[in-house]
């Protein structure tokens, strides 16, 4: 749950630094630019704050990396939440908005996982987990965001280390399989989730896990 808050501010803090321009600029995410993205962590933040205060009953049904769905298909962008997003995100009209938003909500989100105990079950995506897996699980969203945040901005704050490492970790485990040693926590994630294509030596290096790739999370 710390990992959660740290990986959290940083990412908070990485928007707080974003010029007018940045928000104009491409983000990592495929059809959406650096707005757009900032937009959808307004709506994260809003379903960490509903997740939280949602108790469930009975046995967990996932844990932290059982949460995750693997699509067929990468993001196109044309997917009418996607576009949602991308009108909403246009309807700010003005960077400093979102940026207030942002602060504003994704503020109230941390501190709720501060005061959350990490035993209690919480529901959602109709699925029961504990209040301690489910902040596990939005370490690996809130680091792949943070790379799609920066995948464009070269003097921007990448994540922290920590949370890259605890990342690749959870990765690995859906995959089922470990990433080359030679690769760094970034370049596995990146290439683990189709972030960027593998290049010849490393599609060479993946060996049977090249197969699997890419995950395509949701």
């Amino acid at each position: 749950m710390d990992l959660f808050s740290r990986t959290w501010r940083a990412l908070r803090a990485a928007v707080a630094e974003l010029s007018d321009e940045d928000f104009a600029r491409p983000s990592g995410c495929t059809g959406w630019l650096v707005r757009d993205l900032v937009c959808h962590l307004v709506i994260d933040a809003q379903d960490v704050l509903i997740t939280l205060v949602t108790p469930a009953e009975g046995e967990p049904t996932r844990n932290a990396v059982t949460y995750w769905d693997i699509a067929e298909t990468p993001p196109t962008g044309d997917d009418p939440l996607d576009a949602l997003t991308v009108r909403l995100a246009a309807a700010y009209g003005e960077p400093w908005l979102l940026k207030f938003h942002l602060d504003d909500v994704g503020s109230a989100a941390g501190r709720a996982a501060e005061l959350a105990d990490p035993a209690v079950l919480v529901g959602t995506r109709d699925q029961v987990l504990t209040t301690g897996d489910y902040l596990s699980a939005y370490v690996l969203e809130w680091t792949l965001h943070h790379l799609d945040l920066v995948a464009h901005l070269p003097n921007a704050a990448e994540p922290p280390a920590e949370g890259l490492a605890r990342s690749r970790g959870m990765l690995e485990k859906i995959a089922g399989s470990a990433f080359p040693a030679s690769f760094s926590d970034k370049d596995a994630l990146l290439v683990g989730t189709g972030r960027r294509a593998p290049t010849d030596a490393e599609t060479t290096e993946l060996g049977e896990l090249a197969a699997k790739l890419p995950l395509v999370l949701g």
